[in-house]
């Protein structure tokens, strides 16, 4: 019962901490109105342009730019959050500073680069290299269901769309991969549930054992020696015990 409402407790973190993400990328879209944000935007190859390193993930070019960030961020950041809390949030400046030095580094000059995709391909690459680095049955369940959902995200690490910042998506990317190999001890592996058919079949192999131990004869060499003639050697386990033969 107590692990059952941490593991609520853990999802219902999770759950407020990428809604309110997401929220936060709402307002800060609803404000990009006021004026040119292109100066807070990842310039590639200039030095003005490195500020959008802190600030791009935050701006978006329209609103279905948005919404299709939004929803992965809720999905994907749910699904880090509930199963790697510490990782995640260790994870998410390498994701961020990753996601525009990508941009920076890779982009064409006079390019301006926005949007928070490349924090979406970080987490997702964090959640699936996560699971196949730990192996146990939460990371798995979670590598499978990101991979499910966003598994495309594979191929927009390369160049594939007009228009479309895969710089971005391949820095956040590889900052998701570095993270989970640095920070794939950081989360403790959750305890194994037990399912009632695995109890039910210890239960009757301990009832098999208890049978066979009543039932069946022990070894011979489990059978102590009742005496022995003169002292008894390490190496020897008894005595035949000579008869004098009678004489008539």
């Amino acid at each position: 019962m107590a692990q059952r409402a941490a593991d609520r407790r853990r999802l219902a973190n999770a759950v407020r901490g990428s809604l309110g993400f997401v929220l936060l990328l709402v307002v800060v879209f609803g404000l990009q109105g006021l004026g040119d944000t292109r100066a807070l935007a990842v310039g590639p190859g200039s030095a003005a342009g490195l500020v959008g390193l802190l600030t791009a993930p935050l701006l978006h070019g329209s609103p279905a730019h948005l919404v299709a960030n939004a929803s992965a961020l809720l999905i994907l950041g749910t699904l880090a959050l509930a199963v790697y809390p510490r990782a995640t949030v260790r994870a998410l400046p390498m994701m961020w500073l990753g996601s525009g030095l990508g941009a920076w580094l890779l982009g064409e000059p006079g390019s301006w680069h926005l949007g928070a995709s490349g924090l979406t391909h970080g987490l997702m690459f964090l959640v699936f290299v996560l699971g196949l680095l730990r192996r146990d049955r939460a990371s798995i369940a979670a590598g499978m269901i990101a991979f499910f959902f966003y598994g495309g995200m594979l191929l927009t690490v390369l160049p594939h769309e007009p228009g479309v910042s895969w710089q971005s998506h391949l820095g956040g990317a590889l900052g998701g991969m570095v993270a989970a190999w640095l920070l794939r001890r950081s989360d403790p592996i959750p305890p194994r549930r037990r399912y009632s058919w695995e109890i039910e079949e210890e239960e009757a192999e301990r009832a098999a054992q208890a049978e066979r131990d009543t039932w069946e004869p022990g070894s011979p060499r489990d059978v102590p020696v009742l005496w022995n003639r003169g002292e008894r050697r390490d190496d020897e386990r008894g005595v035949v015990l000579p008869f004098r033969r009678r004489e008539d």
